[in-house]
């Protein structure tokens, strides 16, 4: 145990700026972590972080043009020409997503995370208000362009939060949890779409309805996001001094830290230079939420081409959300049991999706129930998307090339969702044998891809733990310079984990595979 006295005395040790380390280095709990005090602390920042990030109600926005494709709309386009611009309007919000993304990244490191997120969260709910005043197609285009810039920030803001409070080991049910909402939105959005369909006294149409809906409980969303949800572990609302000290303990295993609002170019460089960067960039176009997420805005005119009513297709989009999360929190249970198992748990689920993308382009047209079973079991590759926003995560240490890589991983998801709602072409319909044969084959590289990285990622560590047979601990002496609030100048020795080092320049990080 360091005393104030020892932190007092001079040291010979190497001396560091204080803006070159994390911020938890300044939140030492000078002693050994409790592991009840760890869990209880862990609980209470589950009861306040987890109902905030589960963003039901986001992704609810983002589906609202699939829910609202196959209605009668008030925008000037005819019959024919929807699909078609609908596409677009698909494309719009990813081209725009593409755009910012970085931009919104930075932003998160430079700017307290809870704020900068309900800010977009706000701007997000009133473009999705201004749809229902849209009259023509350039109206629409508009209003998507701000929703994909706003979009940005939200699950790099999701995931930078996840990888400040969790160990790597609590990291992937985390991710799962508020992903896996994802479902529970889509069984609301059905639902609630349901309900408009019936509104017929009214100046306005159901779809006007449907988006002034979704758009208020977004504007609310923003509010309690400005108020409740908190920057980082160092400043979070609901935690004492002490709570504080040991969240930052905590997640020392992780050799991540908890932010920097340094802009480092060294750790672009060296996030540009490493293969696993262009290796899960390859994987997120790929991804079942990717180019196959052309799905979300074509779903509800793809089940009714199988021959189901309107009010019957807009009722069975429920079931998209009760397989998600049912799917997802199996997923994530599993690599959570299972130590360096989440390579193999997303590998395993992306054989239905294999099988269902086939079946559907292969099945009968008379057999709706088939195409419709096929159909839903795509949905279960979901869960490796999950499992790989989590491990890009815990494989990546220091602040700025975090930022980076979650920037570049979601640009690459971008151009997915960009090419993908353009494969829905008229001259493939009805059975659209092109777009599912696209599909099939993105599913089936995917897992090829996770076990390349894999395999990467356990030759480092294997080398690695050579090294450490050979070589003394270098973090020994490594000290910050602080200055009290009566003028005191305080020496303070730092953890290695809280140095705001690379996962490549720290050796003491193991990859989680």
């Amino acid at each position: 145990m360091q005393s104030e006295k020892d932190e007092k005395r001079a040291h010979h040790g190497i001396h560091i700026e204080v803006k070159q380390v994390d911020q938890a280095a300044h939140f030492s709990l000078g002693r050994e972590l409790d592991p009840e005090e760890a869990l209880r602390v862990r609980r209470k920042i589950d009861r306040h972080i987890l109902p905030m990030m589960c963003g039901a109600v986001q992704f609810m926005d983002k589906t609202t043009l699939g829910n609202s494709a196959i209605r009668e709309t008030d925008t000037h386009l005819t019959a024919n020409e929807y699909p078609i611009r609908s596409n677009w309007l698909g494309t719009v919000f990813y081209v725009s997503y593409l755009v910012f993304e970085y931009p919104q990244n930075l932003g998160l490191q430079r700017f307290p995370v809870g704020k900068w997120m309900s800010i977009n969260i706000f701007c997000w709910g009133i473009a999705l208000c201004a749809h229902a005043a849209c009259k023509d197609f350039g109206q629409l285009f508009a209003v998507r362009f701000i929703m994909g810039m706003c979009e940005g920030s939200i699950t790099a803001g999701f995931m930078i939060v996840t990888s400040m409070f969790y160990t790597h080991r609590e990291q992937s049910q985390r991710v799962g949890y508020w992903f896996l909402m994802n479902g529970s939105a889509q069984m609301i959005s059905g639902f609630l779409s349901f309900g408009v369909l019936h509104i017929h006294k009214s100046a306005l149409h159901p779809w006007q309805w449907f988006m002034i809906i979704t758009g208020i409980l977004t504007l609310i969303l923003a509010v309690f996001y400005w108020i409740l949800f908190p920057d980082s572990p160092a400043n979070a609302w609901f935690l004492t001094l002490e709570e504080r000290k040991i969240a930052v303990e905590r997640i020392k295993v992780n050799q991540t830290g908890i932010g920097n609002k340094q802009f480092k170019w060294e750790q672009v460089v060296e996030c540009l230079k490493e293969p696993k960067t262009w290796l899960f960039a390859m994987l997120y176009p790929c991804h079942n939420s990717n180019i196959p997420n052309s799905l979300t805005n074509q779903k509800s005119i793809i089940v009714n081409g199988f021959g189901f009513s309107v009010l019957q297709t807009t009722l069975l989009g429920c079931v998209d959300g009760s397989i998600e999360i049912i799917t997802i929190f199996t997923g994530v249970t599993l690599a959570a049991r299972y130590k360096n198992s989440i390579a193999w748990v997303a590998i395993i689920y992306f054989v239905p999706n294999i099988l269902g993308s086939i079946l559907v382009s292969t099945l009968p047209a008379h057999n709706k129930v088939g195409l419709l079973c096929s159909y839903w079991t795509i949905g279960v590759g979901t869960t490796g998307f999950v499992l790989s926003l989590s491990w890009v995560t815990a494989v990546t240490a220091g602040h700025t090339k975090r930022i980076t890589m979650n920037a570049i991983m979601l640009c690459a998801y971008c151009i997915g969702n960009i090419v993908g709602p353009q494969m829905w072409q008229a001259r493939f319909s009805p059975r659209n044998r092109v777009p599912w044969g696209i599909i099939s084959a993105c599913n089936f590289i995917c897992p090829f891809i996770l076990y390349a990285i894999r395999t990467i990622l356990s030759n480092e560590n294997k080398r690695r733990d050579a090294e450490a047979e050979t070589q003394s601990n270098d973090s020994e002496g490594l000290y910050i310079e602080e200055i009290l609030a009566d003028g005191t100048k305080v020496e303070r020795k730092v953890d290695k984990a809280f140095l705001d080092l690379t996962d490549v320049q720290n050796r003491d990080f193991r990859y989680v595979l």
